[in-house]
């Protein structure tokens, strides 16, 4: 059958029974997704894809990813970034496509164009399923890459600690990425405050080799660049015997056991002078 054919018996297929071929489909959608999504809102979705989709067979096509379906393409798109950030999976999401041959099946009159239409059909619903899934996994990976990004943000903290001191407090595995974003911050920190005393507190690091050395010091030089001097605390027995065994030489890089030693350092280096009051003293 030719494809002008074939779309004009799909169309009086799919408009034989009029609003409740969309209403069937919406139901068996809303079902599928576990009432996550309201039927109103699944209706509303569906009837706007099912409208676009008869246009397009109206316009004689039947490849997916012609100009007659671009609208139909553009509604799946929204529909499928709209599920992953739901939380819905890739079978659900392209479940919205694949339900309506379900829908459609029970309409075939057993004519013999209706089996080649309907195969037909099928292919088509298989490709704009398929486009479904494609737009759902990049909007997954966009999501997850912004809340990796999210949490990067949150995992390098840079905190105004005195007057002309900042600090960053470090948790976790320091890698090349957060490095840099650790930099950024800090540099940015030292400009916006204009400090010129640093620490890199490294109490929340498990273990320090080579490649964490490595950042640790870029930072400290880039510090260095901005005029400012870097102290680096945190340094456990179990961190210095690494540090000593696997020979890393830190130069005339000041560092310190605890962030309280480092900020007593940083104090005295800008000239600031803390004295305990009586009550405090007294109490030791």
């Amino acid at each position: 059958m030719a494809d002008k054919n074939v779309s004009e018996r799909l169309i009086g297929l799919l408009t034989v029974r009029g609003e409740d071929l969309g209403a069937e489909w919406a139901d068996k959608v809303t079902s599928s997704l576990g009432g996550r999504v309201s039927r109103s809102e699944v209706h509303h979705e569906l009837q706007e894809l099912y409208t676009a989709l008869v246009a397009a067979l109206g316009a004689g096509s039947l490849d997916a990813r012609s100009e007659a379906f671009g609208e139909v393409r553009a509604l799946l798109t929204e529909l499928s970034r709209n599920r992953a950030r739901q939380g819905f999976s890739p079978t659900e999401t392209a479940v919205s496509v694949f339900a309506l041959k379900e829908v459609l099946e029970p309409t075939l009159t057993g004519k013999d164009t209706d089996v080649p239409a309907y195969l037909r059909f099928s292919t088509l619903l298989d490709a704009l399923g398929l486009f479904t899934v494609e737009v759902y996994t990049r909007t997954r990976e966009e999501l997850i890459s912004a809340q990796a990004e999210q949490l990067m943000e949150l995992s390098t903290p840079v905190v105004k600690l005195w007057d002309g001191i900042v600090g960053v407090p470090l948790v976790g595995t320091l890698d090349s990425a957060r490095t840099m974003v650790v930099m950024e911050k800090m540099l940015q920190a030292l400009i916006d405050t204009g400090s010129e005393q640093a620490i890199i507190d490294i109490t929340g690091v498990p273990a320090v080799d080579t490649e964490v050395a490595q950042h640790l010091l870029k930072t400290v030089v880039a510090a260095r660049l901005m005029g400012a001097e870097c102290t680096i605390s945190g340094i456990r027995p179990q961190i210095a015997q690494t540090i000593v065994a696997l020979g890393i030489d830190f130069g005339d890089i000041v560092t310190k056991a605890t962030l309280a030693d480092a900020l007593r350092h940083a104090l005295r280096r800008s000239g600031t002078t803390v004295s305990r009051t009586a009550s405090q003293a007294g109490s030791r």
